[in-house]
């Protein structure tokens, strides 16, 4: 597994690159980084895949833009340009957890000749999520870092208190059987760097249609259409949001299929590494 760079979409991303053969992206969440899919990473070039897995815009150590933009339109056009510059514009099949399947979504949707199948993992579709919390206050609590990380200043404060000592209570809160210190105390050091923690949290201040880029209204326009690419999503069976996965296949046009990981939290990809791994490449060899 090496450390490479490229640019793409006007910024220097990092990535993980190992294996040869069709090539799988994989896109952590938050706070997280690339490292998280080291589970996944030997099982797919083992099974003969290549895998890329990028630090996402302003996760160290790919760059972090000076007055850069977070909004999906922004967040989808870098993956298009990196699949463009690392997979000489061939699509790719896709594995995503977190924000990195909030960002799938919007890229499956908007440019559904870059990905042959997907798989995502812990969050459901974003239209599905919105109509939930509309309705349930319950989902409305599961998700209060997003309204809490709309507040000015005491975000930043708060995650980097203690040495990011609340990113540790996140992944606690989220993966209720959390022994996941070494790999977390990795993310809280990633985050030191100067401008990280600002940068992850301007993603969350995007969703509600702030620092949206004014030129990729056309992109904006497509993030939500109907996605045709077939999909799978996955849920721990710990996460309360697995009751959105039904719900989200209004969202799909092409085959959709959702399905459980029992006794898993939030980040079920490092909780249930042998069986999220099997569910991965079940999918990824089907042929619809």
């Amino acid at each position: 597994m090496e450390l490479e760079q490229a640019q793409a979409n006007g910024l220097r991303f990092a990535f993980l690159e190992a294996g040869s053969g069709p090539t799988v992206l994989l896109l952590h969440g938050y706070p997280d980084n690339a490292y998280s899919w080291e589970h996944q990473i030997p099982a797919l070039t083992a099974a003969g895949y290549r895998v890329v897995a990028p630090f996402l815009r302003g996760y160290p150590p790919t760059e972090i833009p000076e007055h850069g933009y977070y909004d999906r339109a922004t967040l989808a056009l870098d993956l298009k340009s990196l699949i463009d510059v690392l997979n000489g514009g061939k699509p790719v099949l896709l594995v995503a957890q977190d924000w990195g399947a909030s960002i799938a979504y919007a890229l499956l949707a908007a440019f559904p000749e870059t990905v042959t199948r997907a798989v995502l993992l812990a969050v459901p579709h974003p239209a599905e999520i919105r109509r939930t919390l509309r309705r349930s206050p319950a989902h409305v609590i599961r998700s209060f870092h997003w309204f809490l990380f709309q507040l000015p200043g005491l975000p930043e404060r708060l995650c980097k208190l203690r040495d990011g000592a609340f990113l540790q209570f996140l992944w606690w809160l989220w993966s209720p059987d959390f022994r996941d210190h070494a790999h977390v105390a990795r993310v809280r050091e990633m985050m030191r760097e100067p401008g990280a923690v600002e940068a992850t949290l301007a993603y969350y201040r995007a969703m509600f249609g702030k620092h949206a880029d004014p030129a990729l209204a056309d992109i904006r326009a497509r993030i939500d259409r109907k996605i045709s690419v077939p999909t799978l999503c996955a849920c721990g069976t710990r996460d309360m949001r697995k009751e959105m996965l039904e719900g989200s296949r209004r969202e799909f046009s092409g085959v959709y299929e959702w399905t459980t990981v029992e006794g898993a939290g939030h980040f079920l990809h490092r909780e249930k590494p042998q069986a999220v791994n099997a569910l991965i490449l079940d999918w990824l060899r089907r042929e619809d």
